[in-house]
């Protein structure tokens, strides 16, 4: 089944986030990934706590992650690499962030239950910095066992090639927290398959 995630930007976001998240939510994405890089590990874990009852999977921050008892955590290549092997143990998912073939390959190797390889389409979030494109995504999606989605410029129009070239879903952010209606904005990237 082709899944969707939501990576979260609440600077891009124009209502109270905790209500942009719940309208993501009840849209039918599979999680939520909690991705604000700006913040302490303070203001993060406050950030978390609000979000109760969201289908949120912590991002970068191991320790509040394992203190608020969640069982999935997604974090950079760099970060997963100084996870150590208790701490692995700790989650049933973690999901990393990969951008070469090596990269995914070698988190593969480590332990990573699935990837996110990006950024396939050109994208405001990465303005300036060409896309890797749809051949990048099938060879990560070959060389790996693990579970890739897709991220970066993903919308209606373009996500069937995604799903095309061997991605297990999707990640998207902007579109997500831009959009007027998510679960219309939802339902166009599912009729969009």
């Amino acid at each position: 089944m082709f899944k969707l995630l939501c990576v979260t930007n609440r600077a891009l976001v124009k209502e109270d986030f905790r209500e942009r998240l719940e309208k993501i939510a009840s849209a039918g994405v599979d999680s939520i990934i909690l991705r604000e890089k700006e913040l302490d590990e303070e203001q993060y874990l406050a950030l978390c706590k609000g979000l109760e009852g969201l289908p949120i999977v912590p991002h970068t921050f191991v320790e509040i992650a394992l203190e608020l008892g969640k069982n999935a955590i997604h974090l950079p290549l760099s970060d997963f690499f100084k996870l150590e092997e208790r701490e692995k143990s700790c989650f049933q998912t973690i999901g990393v962030s990969c951008h070469s073939i090596e990269e995914a390959r070698r988190a593969e190797e480590l332990g990573a239950g699935y990837l996110t390889a990006g950024h396939i389409f050109e994208t405001n979030c990465k303005r300036g910095v060409p896309a890797r494109g749809l051949v990048f995504l099938e060879q990560v999606c070959k060389s790996v066992r693990i579970p890739v989605y897709a991220i970066g410029g993903i919308c209606a129009e373009n996500i069937h090639e995604v799903r095309e070239r061997g991605a297990a879903g999707a990640c998207v952010m902007s579109g997500a927290m831009l959009c007027d209606d998510p679960k219309e904005y939802f339902r166009k990237l599912r009729e969009g398959l």
